[in-house]
């Protein structure tokens, strides 16, 4: 490392941080990786560890234990509070700061509740660990409080699970504890017929997986329904609460409900006064940098940019590795005194898994469906996980799952049989 290096300040270790911090190996700089949680988490298969598929363990990794080989990188488990772009600090809750030459904003995003914040208290989203291992707990409590429960009304309603959105992840999330109730389940109860258990995946919008071509979303619809989901289309939610949630102008009696519908960027575009969309995403320039800023850069899921083929940049993992090569390039052209052209996003197709042995994919001109279609999604995220261990340990989790419709993650945490829900 030269006397003086440049010094990098990365905010947020997902996808986006990672891949900035891994291309930018071996170059003259100093890097400072900031996350407010020790690990990077795998979050296409957070799902999995919500419905008791995979251990937590099995899709996250301690960034130290990442960077233990790159002296150059420093890590720090803090939370951001803002940005002093005119002074060039990064500011931390606790009132001390970071100083860098140059940013990079990957921060990501949060549950967004469309005006109605209070509705997170009964449907909790899916963004993290915490979220995950809370989610798996209400899946698993709500068969055992039915299990104990005599009123016949009050064990539908802890027998009804609502999904609120149908993208990838309400899809999956509807299919998997369908699958859970229809075979995994059953002969682990003995008072109650857990095949019963009503699955509703609501979503505002005039079909699933709206991201997908007309004929994969017609298809998932119709899989999810014959695996036992109830697809409820064209209905916004308009009310929730701790007895259910209201849509259409009708009420359905729940106990667990989890929301899919909607996320919100992180507030990157409030630290630095940044355009941004309704979403919050910060409006970026077509190399990334912010406008006015040129010494920083956002990426992942805290950025809007129309950078594929005039579309927007989907928010997925692929999208914010690529950004983070492409920011990791020009850093390393700007040392070297030359320059790099504006970020173009290669999209590389769209997975959604439906059940254990169904999926769908669209690369385009190719469309897959059905079994193929699941083995190939396999594939391709153990691919992306990291190390040889959680590769095996995934891959031998879904084998078995496979093979005889058990799931060994189905653990309750985070309290007892005390708790009232």
């Amino acid at each position: 490392m030269t006397a003086n290096p440049h010094r990098v300040v990365i905010v947020g270790a997902g996808f986006g941080g990672l891949e900035t911090t891994y291309r930018l190996a071996g170059s003259p700089v100093a890097i400072t990786l900031i996350d407010r949680r020790n690990h990077h988490l795998f979050q296409p298969l957070l799902y999995q560890v919500a419905t008791a598929s995979l251990a937590t363990s099995d899709i996250a990794w301690p960034v130290r234990y990442l960077m233990r080989d790159r002296p150059e990188v420093t890590t720090l488990f803090a939370t951001v509070s803002g940005v002093d772009a005119e002074r060039r600090a990064v500011q931390f809750e606790d009132g001390s700061e970071v100083p860098y030459d140059t940013l990079v904003l990957a921060t990501g995003a949060r549950h967004a509740y469309f005006g109605h914040d209070e509705w997170e208290k009964w449907a909790p989203g899916l963004k993290t660990l915490e979220d995950a291992t809370t989610l798996r707990r209400h899946i698993l409590v709500a068969f055992e409080r039915a299990e104990r429960e005599t009123d016949p009304a009050r064990r539908a309603a802890r027998l009804t699970f609502v999904i609120v959105g149908a993208g990838p992840t309400g899809v999956e999330l509807a299919g998997t504890i369908a699958e859970m109730a229809h075979h995994t389940l059953p002969g682990d109860f003995r008072n109650i017929d857990t095949r019963k258990a009503r699955v509703v995946l609501i979503e505002a919008g005039p079909r699933v997986l709206a991201g997908f071509a007309d004929d994969l979303s017609a298809y998932a619809r119709e899989s999810l329904e014959k695996i036992g989901v109830e697809v409820v289309l064209g209905q916004a939610v308009t009310e929730i609460d701790r007895e259910g949630v209201v849509y259409g102008g009708q009420r359905l009696n729940a106990k667990t409900m989890i929301w899919a519908a909607g996320v919100r960027a992180s507030p990157a575009a409030e630290w630095l006064g940044a355009p941004a969309d309704r979403a919050g995403r910060v409006q970026v320039a077509d190399d990334l940098t912010i406008p006015g800023y040129p010494e920083i850069f956002a990426i992942g899921d805290t950025v809007a940019i129309n950078a594929w083929e005039g579309k927007p940049v989907p928010g997925i993992a692929p999208a914010a590795k690529q950004q983070g090569r492409h920011v990791a390039e020009t850093i390393k052209a700007r040392l070297r005194g030359t320059a790099t052209g504006p970020f173009r996003y290669k999209h590389a197709g769209s997975l959604a898994q439906i059940g254990k042995r169904l999926a769908v994919i669209d690369f385009g001109r190719v469309k897959l469906r059905g079994t193929i279609a699941w083995w190939i999604w396999g594939i391709a995220h153990i691919y992306f996980l990291i190390g040889l261990r959680h590769r095996m340990a995934v891959a031998l989790s879904w084998l078995w799952i496979y093979v005889r419709d058990q799931r060994a993650a189905r653990l309750i945490t985070q309290g007892s049989s005390k708790v009232v829900g």
